[in-house]
């Protein structure tokens, strides 16, 4: 059977893949006999009379159909404060998660961060981190959203229904709402953060009067070769479905997908390979400009972006060049992979998160001001970060795990306590 990658060439492009050659039926979807006497099973991300642009759907040529599992029980142990928390609209951040020192897999390293909205809602996203030391044995699934994982620390594989993504730090995935999948930890620890999107799935922004050229390239995007099981052992399957967690056991695993063809697939990305637009002149663009997928909102509004400041060239002249001084109707969660964020000198550390809510103000800290309106304005290449941004217009509300946590930073608000008046009425500059 074949198990490389194979790239994914753009979004709402019909994509195929078999473990086994003749394993892909010839024009039909749903032949009355699939070869090599497979189910066939259509596996849908949109609802069926969406425009077709918009249509995400993956024929599933498979040993055994979905449909053979038994009834699922709830799950003793479910995620540890999920709830959302007590209305705080104050800055908030936390330092690191730390790695469990008991067996911990992917699924019960998860730790709820944020959410705009309960598990049932249509639209809107829920934010977790995870930490892990433990590789799954069990099969997990999410009813409630597609998932973004971005993962700070550790190697992890994800062997999906549709085959296998291996993924590091500096690299993301996303998986489609429902699909199985698990995941390996390639070395031994993991530590990441985790977007699940109730919305619009997940593609990329428009470019506008940037044109054809920049940002992500749709030929980066790595989507995996069918690569199957096909075991008689037992199984556990997990799903979430409306925040909780639901298990049965299998005599099958249901990573057995012999050959697929359609447009709602798993992929990864490599970040490195996103093209930074920039200024050339004065001031910077505003942070849409990082943007490397998006779901659209009603209304023009941004159910989520997710947005990187990645390593660039600072270039523009008379400038204040960190992120500004700022309050929009936008809800920021930020995450840092590795380095430091040009907008902080101390206290946010790779692993950790920060949360300005909407209309929450916010910018750099007071020392990073201070080294910026002094900085001489050379061309300077800012190099060795990664930071990264999930936003999404509506509001994000932290959980009650993330407010009662050791990680929650109870300084964070004296970063700007000593920014100093400049203000001379005589007209002098500084």
């Amino acid at each position: 059977m074949t198990d490389t990658q194979a790239p994914l060439c753009g979004f709402g492009n019909h994509f195929s893949s078999e473990a086994l050659p003749g394993a892909l039926p010839l024009g039909h979807n749903s032949p009355q006999r699939p070869p090599l006497g497979l189910y066939a099973e259509q596996f849908s991300g949109t609802a069926f009379t969406v425009a077709r642009a918009e249509a995400r759907r993956t024929w599933l040529y498979r040993i055994r159909p979905s449909a053979l599992h038994p009834r699922f029980e709830r799950l003793g142990q479910q995620l540890p404060g999920l709830a959302m928390g007590p209305v705080n609209p104050n800055r908030l951040r936390w330092d690191p998660l730390p790695i469990p020192q008991v067996p911990t897999d992917f699924l019960d390293g998860l730790r709820p961060m944020a959410s705009t909205a309960p598990a049932e809602a249509a639209s809107g996203v829920s934010l977790y981190g995870w930490c892990a030391n433990r590789s799954m044995n069990r099969v997990f699934f999410n009813a409630d959203g597609e998932l973004l994982l971005v993962p700070q620390a550790g190697r992890v594989q994800l062997f999906t229904e549709l085959g296998r993504l291996d993924i590091k730090p500096g690299m993301i995935a996303v998986i489609p709402r429902g699909l199985k999948f698990r995941v390996t930890l390639l070395d031994g620890e993991s530590r990441g953060y985790l977007a699940e999107n109730h919305g619009m799935p997940l593609r990329l922004p428009e470019l506008g009067p940037i044109g054809s050229n920049g940002l992500a390239n749709p030929r980066d995007f790595v989507a995996p070769a069918a690569c199957y099981e096909d075991s008689t052992g037992p199984t556990v399957l997990v799903q979430k479905f409306l925040g909780e967690l639901w298990t049965c056991e299998l005599a099958h695993s249901p990573l057995d997908v012999v050959a697929w063809h359609g447009n709602n697939v798993p992929y990864s990305y490599d970040l490195s390979r996103f093209n930074t637009i920039g200024t050339v002149s004065y001031d910077h663009p505003d942070p849409s400009i990082f943007t490397v997928l998006t779901s659209p909102g009603a209304h023009g509004q941004a159910n989520m972006d997710f947005v990187i400041f990645p390593p660039r060239w600072m270039v523009a002249e008379n400038t204040f060049r960190p992120p500004w001084f700022h309050r929009n109707v936008m809800n920021e969660f930020m995450g840092l992979v590795e380095g430091a964020y040009d907008a902080k000198a101390e206290g946010f550390q790779p692993g950790g998160a920060s949360l300005h809510s909407c209309m929450s103000a916010h910018g750099p800290d007071a020392d990073t001001c201070a080294r910026a309106m002094a900085a001489q304005l050379a061309p300077v290449k800012l190099d060795g970060t990664l930071a990264f941004m999930f936003e999404t217009s509506q509001v994000l509300r932290p959980s009650r795990f993330a407010l009662e946590c050791e990680q929650l930073q109870a300084d964070y608000d004296g970063c700007w306590s000593t920014l100093p008046s400049h203000f001379n009425p005589s007209g002098d500059s500084l």
